[in-house]
């Protein structure tokens, strides 16, 4: 019996792992789940799957549900340290951490410190102080298993080489990684991109994922925030990291070694196939995903992807150069900024600009974020980015 945490777990990431672990049968225990606002689906999980301890941070949600927890159901308060609290359970065997944004960084820490093994879909972490996690991850021999699609995929090329973690052995032989991007709904959009509205760039072609990760995905932020994930996972620097346009999605990522030969995992875009892999890991089982068809594959597409165009991306590789807290305020800035194109406040195009306008008040630090410093970046960053937006001087900005 294998005990499972999901955090997030109505969420895109967070309903696929439930469908995984019901598909799987009773070798799997949902020990906790956590929400935030969907009341309606996370009673439903809770009556389906029987936790023990339930958790969500928006205190109406709370107030909704205090009275209606079944027997054998406690349901925790409204606050971040219930999440550290079910992330670090004794019994736990597996944290999913399903969260969107820097909300997911503390109950992280805590998996980690606990020694916990994590299936990891959270990835502003990663960006925000990957590489001082990964030092945490040896220091309390945890492990983080990628469940993201592309980052699995490198993994998966990578397991039989390197084992969980174990990657700084290895990034020697490691001549590129190919980490390949659908490129969202805009990748031959030949429209202006100022005139973008909110539906438009939540139509992504290939996932469905929830706002905040599919707008990153249209502007191509989640692909910059991917990279410094597995530069920071992987511990290969951004020279050996190969961003590819790939509009088809089969060739999930690929990685080339100093011989010339290239592992590529390929497969059906479905976020199960990767999220079962870090469930079942290091077993592989039998997925309700269809298998892929090469004869209907006839045609894979890859292309470079235009930094003009989508200056988020470009952004987001001069924050992994820049080092330091740069990534942790890039993360932030991103937040304040989608949030606002989605509440119809600024344009499609003004993302960058913000998020730009908020990184150049930022003293080049260099070097390893630690924890601390990565939080207290995170703050201040919300803060100056929601004063940039509402004086509008974002709007002189020059990319």
């Amino acid at each position: 019996m294998k005990n499972i945490v999901i955090l997030g777990s109505t969420g895109s990431i967070g309903t696929s792992a439930l469908d995984v672990i019901h598909r799987l049968g009773n070798q799997y225990q949902v020990l906790a789940l956590s929400a935030n606002n969907n009341t309606d689906l996370f009673l439903k999980q809770i009556h389906t799957f029987h936790p023990r301890f339930a958790a969500v941070l928006n205190p109406i949600s709370y107030d909704k549900l205090k009275d209606q927890m079944p027997q054998g159901t406690r349901l925790l308060p409204p606050e971040i340290d219930s999440l550290m609290f079910i992330a670090s359970l004794p019994s736990a065997d597996l944290i999913v951490n399903g969260l969107v944004g820097a909300v997911g960084f503390r109950p992280l820490v805590a998996a980690i410190k606990a020694g916990k093994t994590i299936a990891l879909a959270n990835k502003e972490p990663m960006v925000m102080a990957g590489k001082t996690l990964m030092q945490e991850c040896e220091r309390w021999q945890a492990a983080i298993l990628p469940v993201d699609s592309e980052p699995s995929a490198i993994f998966q090329c990578l397991s039989g080489l390197a084992g969980k973690n174990n990657y700084a052995k290895i990034s020697d032989d490691i001549s590129r990684i190919f980490l390949t991007a659908s490129g969202g709904p805009f990748a031959k959009y030949e429209g202006p991109l100022d005139e973008v509205t909110p539906a438009q760039a939540l139509n992504h072609p290939r996932w469905k994922m929830g706002k905040k990760i599919t707008i990153d995905s249209s502007t191509l932020m989640n692909k910059g925030f991917e990279a410094i994930e597995i530069m920071n996972l992987f511990n290969v620097p951004e020279e050996k990291v190969q961003i590819v346009i790939h509009p088809q999605s089969i060739v999930h990522s690929a990685v080339e070694f100093n011989d010339g030969a290239i592992l590529a995992q390929m497969g059906e875009p479905d976020m199960r196939v990767p999220i079962q892999y870090a469930i079942t890991y290091p077993q592989r089982a039998i997925s309700p995903v269809k298998k892929l068809d090469l004869f209907e594959t006839a045609k894979l597409e890859f292309f470079k992807p235009d930094l003009e165009r989508f200056v988020c991306l470009d952004l987001a590789l001069a924050a992994a150069r820049s080092g330091g807290i740069t990534p942790a305020v890039l993360s932030a800035a991103d937040e304040i900024a989608v949030q606002a194109f989605l509440d119809g406040k600024i344009k499609f195009t003004d993302i960058s600009k913000l998020i730009y306008t908020t990184l150049r008040k930022v003293p080049s630090t260099g070097g390893i974020a630690t924890i601390n410093q990565a939080l207290e970046a995170d703050t201040w960053a919300r803060e100056e980015a929601s004063a940039i937006l509402n004086e509008g001087t974002y709007k002189d900005a020059v990319l």
